[in-house]
């Protein structure tokens, strides 16, 4: 299978240059970093991220992975200075993949470490990693955190054997309590995440799951629908009839009882599909990308954004190398974008957050639109009493409908 394809665009500079209107503002904005390791054990059914097991590799190597992710960090703090953007340390940093930890610990920490010399890390940097339950024990977690790392982000998924069965996940699922432990003692925040209407998962199954995260007293818990991806096995099954279509009425209970649930356990909703014990524990990468912030991101396929202007860097392991051995940017493509688009995604992204989004920063006829999203109980009416558009939880299950509401 082919991950996803890369967004068409302009072509990006070979030196990654940026246009001078990326700086504008830069001082009023948090800079984050993410990091793609693009490396996977297996591929799951259901994935649609730019992954590489061992035998699609094709002439890259895992153990070159760090190397080369540090030269596009030193060039990522060339081009922001060139361009003129504010001089700002790192407010968060997110090794994402794939599976981060197939790499040494080692690895993980030089990058690292090459973050905090190239830019610096603001006092109480956000630093996380994803994890496979599998792929890390108490002595990879310590490392971790001797790195500089404050947070792992565990991919539970399920708690159901036949649920991770479908969507090829390998690991035990009693294995949580053990890595959940560990990474506590070493002294790191846990996030766990979940994925419920996966074909042949009962509602039963997804309180299962729910039920064992819970018992794990998560800082942090994030719950997704699946999505049938093009390209995926899974999409190839459910076409061919050898696995049912996730039913939208199962997944809307599905949500339905995971606020419930969480929420009787203590946490917040603070984005529709995530949760915290807390604001404390709120994932402010996220949240970065969920307010406009600048982030650059590294890595095969990764995706940047800073003052207006995103691109995307090429997808194999193997042409990112390339490129950046021969001094060249791996940015394949970007898109500065317009006024309007920055305004249709600011009402997609923060309408999606529990802050809300300021009804005085509605075009006119989208504030008329109001109304009648709390007459529809979309929307919170006391919220909107107080200038913000808050979703309710049905609003939340709808929130594509009234995105295009407030945006037409």
């Amino acid at each position: 299978m082919s991950p996803s394809a890369l967004p068409l665009g302009d072509p990006a500079p070979t030196d990654g240059r940026l246009p001078s209107s990326a700086a504008l503002g830069s001082a009023t904005r948090d800079l984050g970093m993410y990091v793609h390791v693009p490396f996977c054990r297996v591929r799951c059914g259901y994935c649609d991220f730019n992954t590489y097991t061992a035998t699609e590799l094709a002439g890259a190597h895992q153990s070159d992975y760090a190397d080369e992710a540090l030269r596009e960090i030193r060039l990522a703090g060339q081009v922001l200075s060139d361009v003129g953007a504010e001089a700002r340390p790192l407010s968060t940093v997110f090794f994402g993949g794939g599976t981060p930890t197939l790499l040494p610990a080692r690895d993980l920490g030089r990058m690292l470490s090459g973050l905090r010399d190239e830019f610096g890390f603001v006092a109480g940097a956000e630093v996380t990693t994803e994890a496979n339950p599998d792929s890390v024990d108490a002595r990879y977690l310590n490392e971790l955190v001797e790195a500089g790392f404050t947070r792992v982000s565990f991919g539970m998924q399920s708690a159901v054997p036949h649920v991770l069965a479908t969507l090829e996940r390998t690991h035990d699922p009693e294995r949580i309590p053990d890595v959940v432990a560990a990474a506590r003692a070493a002294g790191l925040d846990v996030s766990l995440d979940l994925i419920y209407g996966t074909p042949g998962e009962s509602i039963d199954d997804w309180r299962r799951s729910l039920e064992h995260a819970l018992e794990q007293h998560p800082d942090h818990l994030s719950a997704y629908a699946l999505i049938v991806e093009e390209g995926t096995k899974l999409a190839r099954q459910i076409r061919r009839g050898e696995v049912a279509v996730p039913d939208d009425d199962l997944e809307a209970d599905m949500y339905e009882l995971a606020e419930a649930m969480l929420s009787a356990a203590g946490f917040d909703w603070y984005e529709v599909s995530n949760w915290a014990r807390g604001e404390a524990h709120r994932s402010r990468h996220n949240l970065a990308y969920w307010t406009g912030q600048d982030w650059w991101g590294v890595g095969p396929g990764a995706h940047s954004h800073v003052g207006g202007v995103r691109w995307w860097n090429v997808k194999h392991p193997a042409a990112y190398a390339g490129r950046l051995a021969q001094g060249l940017s791996p940015a394949a493509g970007r898109e500065t974008l317009s006024d309007e688009t920055r305004q249709l995604e600011r009402v997609l992204l923060e309408t999606r957050i529990s802050d809300g989004f300021p009804t005085n920063a509605l075009s006119a006829p989208a504030r008329t639109a109001v109304a009648g999203l709390i007459a529809d109980e979309l929307v919170n009416a006391e919220a909107a009493l107080h200038g913000r558009i808050v979703l309710t939880v049905k609003g939340r299950l709808l929130a594509d409908a009234v995105v295009r509401r407030l945006t037409e």
